[in-house]
């Protein structure tokens, strides 16, 4: 909904043409833009530590995240507040890892990975608000035309050049909030799917098995090289725990070609033995205090990563599937939103110069954050855009502060509102189940 404020209230495009053009593009961001931010959100809770063969244990993940990240994106988007689906995602994936902790005494989230995601969320919204301030002073000195800073006047499309430019940012904003945010619904899937069904799902069922083999051995060689005197207690406790797994891996791959001729049952099995081994393997392999030489550790780090596709993975179909939806969903809820960013951040009417700024900031900063497989949020960015364009104007009395709180509440209590409330059910459907 965000990429279509602009064009909407600068009247480039009529409203039904608008959702349905970012719908499309939307979904083409999504088709093309990799799985990075994905994994991502998949490594950030490690599904392989929170369920077992008990798929009881799955449903308590899967039901608990869906419902605290529904709950809230849907009871904010009733009340016509911008909200994070990021931070609403990552509130919910960390209050279960939270809750699993207080279970079993286990560290189940990736603490490293949550503090570059939650550092990129952070860091986004302030870079929006200071871009488009930067954007519009440059604007101001390379156009002339008064027109683009005036208010548009209602029921009348604006010259073709401006239109063009509002039309072509509105893309870029839509086909990288599909390269970024759509690969959260991606990864969300994913957590569902091995949680669920990790007899279909943990590993990916066209993989070469001999491929795997082969370099899974040869991480094992690699690691069986590092010197384990020059580590502490902890470190050569992991590696000797490392050293069992890689043989245990091993034998269950041993003289297979195909994920189809390993049992379902010990396809998560595998999933865990790789992760776990590649995780420990990088730690202590990778550490200031390993062993290996310099092309050692490159050669390592290199097997890892090939012997990962395995695990890293996404089918086809669920990257259709939540194209779709992403489309589908900007076509039906955009109203709300759409009102509150065009009509109630800045206490005048978005000019054409503002909606161009804000979406050019947000298809940069978007765009730069999926290239570096970090998840950010679109809203924030694009409605910290918004205000900072309209402070570029008349400063900051130009906003209206009623609204602003509102979004910056949200903002603030996105994340520990949903950390309460996914812990909370999954502590409840734990014990249920």
């Amino acid at each position: 909904s965000n990429a279509v404020t602009t064009v909407i209230y600068t009247n480039s495009l009529k409203p039904t043409v608008a959702v349905v053009w970012s719908g499309i593009w939307n979904f083409l961001g999504l088709l093309t833009g990799g799985i990075g931010v994905a994994m991502g959100i998949v490594n950030l809770l490690p599904v392989e530590t929170l369920t077992d063969s008990n798929t009881a244990h799955g449903m308590a993940m899967v039901f608990a995240l869906l419902l605290s990240a529904i709950i809230w994106n849907f009871s904010t988007w009733y009340l016509a507040i911008p909200v994070s689906s990021s931070h609403t995602l990552i509130g919910s994936i960390l209050g279960i890892g939270l809750a699993f902790y207080f279970i079993n005494g286990k560290d189940s989230v990736n603490w490293g990975k949550a503090q570059d995601i939650g550092l990129s969320l952070l860091v986004s919204p302030i870079v929006g608000f200071a871009l488009a301030i930067i954007v519009m002073f440059i604007f101001k000195r390379l156009i002339k035309n008064e027109i683009i800073y005036k208010e548009p006047i209602p029921g009348k499309t604006p010259p073709m050049w401006i239109r063009a430019i509002l039309v072509t940012t509105c893309t870029l904003v839509s086909f990288v909030h599909g390269s970024n945010d759509g690969q959260k619904g991606v990864g969300l899937m994913m957590l569902i799917l091995i949680g669920l069904v990790p007899g279909y799902f943990a590993i990916k069922s066209s993989q070469d098995i001999t491929d795997t083999y082969k370099q899974m051995n040869h991480v094992t060689e690699l690691v069986y090289r590092i010197d384990t005197t020059k580590l502490g207690e902890k470190e050569k406790h992991d590696v000797a725990k490392t050293k069992t797994r890689c043989a245990n891996l091993l034998s269950i791959l041993d003289k297979k070609s195909a994920v189809s001729e390993i049992d379902s049952v010990k396809r998560f099995e595998v999933r865990k033995d790789i992760i776990l081994i590649a995780k420990t393997a990088e730690k202590v392999g990778l550490g200031e205090n390993s062993s290996l030489s310099i092309n050692e550790k490159d050669d390592l780090k290199a097997t890892i990563q090939n012997a990962k596709k395995i695990t890293d993975y996404v089918p086809q179909w669920v990257i259709i599937l939540i194209a779709l939806s992403l489309g589908g969903g900007t076509m039906i809820g955009w109203k709300r939103v759409v009102k509150t960013i065009g009509e109630k951040i800045g206490k005048q009417h978005m000019s054409y110069a503002q909606g161009a700024s804000a979406e050019i900031v947000a298809s940069v900063t978007i765009g730069m954050a999926s290239v570096w497989s970090l998840p950010v949020s679109t809203t924030h960015t694009l409605t910290s855009g918004v205000a900072g364009a309209m402070v570029a104007k008349k400063g900051l009395k130009n906003l209206q502060p009623k609204t602003i709180k509102h979004i910056f509440m949200a903002w603030v209590l996105t994340l520990p509102a949903t950390m309460i409330m996914s812990g909370g059910l999954f502590l409840l459907f734990r014990w249920l189940f």
